[in-house]
């Protein structure tokens, strides 16, 4: 162990990627849906298959992104899993519709080798929205190697890497940090914004009404999407 191990325990960062050849890119770049990429398992012919969440506020963004999976020249099979696991979309899921899917697609197309391979440990599903995936991951090293082995990639597979939050490992909340990422993009656009214009302070710096003009929506809308965030945040069995 380095002394930076030692010292630090290692790190948690959160990655935000892009990469050529990505179908998961290419069709939330297209679409108003996201994902949610939960597992890889091989196949016999080479390819891999993963288990994703689709999700979005209306069922017609969840087609618009199945259909986009579907004609991608980078996808070889799109499984849709209607019964799986409250597919309508409730709880903790991160928009208001859902569907599961199981994908085929060639392995060489995605950069989770690169960073297995360098010691970057996903360790929570990754979200893919707007074009970009947001990678949780451990590193066990300093921010210094964490940043040269990051250089690495972004050279090897020709990627735009961020480093969005990074914090040592035995900081944070992770638990609290998970239940952020089942925020909708609007519910937590909504959220972020209540916060730093301290809506939730006392007395509040903002009235509901100036903070859905900020947001650019209906004061009904703005507090749907607050309660909904509320509810995932604040909900023990979430």
């Amino acid at each position: 162990m380095s002394e930076a191990q030692a010292e630090h325990g290692g790190l948690q960062l959160t990655l935000s990627i892009w990469h050529p050849d990505c179908w998961t890119l290419e069709v939330t770049d297209k679409t108003a849906a996201g994902l949610l990429a939960h597992g890889v398992y091989n196949t016999q012919n080479g390819s891999v298959k993963g288990l994703f969440t689709a999700y979005a506020d209306s069922i017609s963004e969840v087609e618009d992104l199945i259909d986009a999976t579907r004609d991608s020249s980078l996808t070889d099979s799109v499984l849709e899993l209607r019964e799986r696991h409250g597919a309508t979309g409730t709880g903790s899921s991160p928009g208001n519709t859902t569907r599961e899917l199981f994908v085929e697609y060639n392995p060489d197309n995605t950069i989770s080798d690169s960073l297995l391979s360098r010691g970057f440990i996903h360790n929570d599903p990754v979200r893919v929205r707007h074009g970009r995936e947001h990678w949780p991951v451990f590193f066990p090293d300093s921010r210094d190697e964490a940043e040269s082995l990051l250089d690495e990639i972004r050279e090897e597979q020709s990627a735009d890497i961020e480093v969005t939050r990074i914090t040592s490992a035995g900081g944070g909340n992770p638990q609290q940090l998970r239940r952020m990422d089942r925020l909708s993009d609007s519910q937590r656009e909504a959220f972020e914004l209540a916060r730093q214009e301290d809506y939730y302070a006392w007395p509040r710096g903002i009235s509901t009404r100036e903070l859905a003009s900020k947001l650019g929506v209906s004061k009904t809308t703005l507090l749907e999407h607050l309660r909904k965030a509320e509810a995932k945040l604040l909900d023990p069995d979430t």
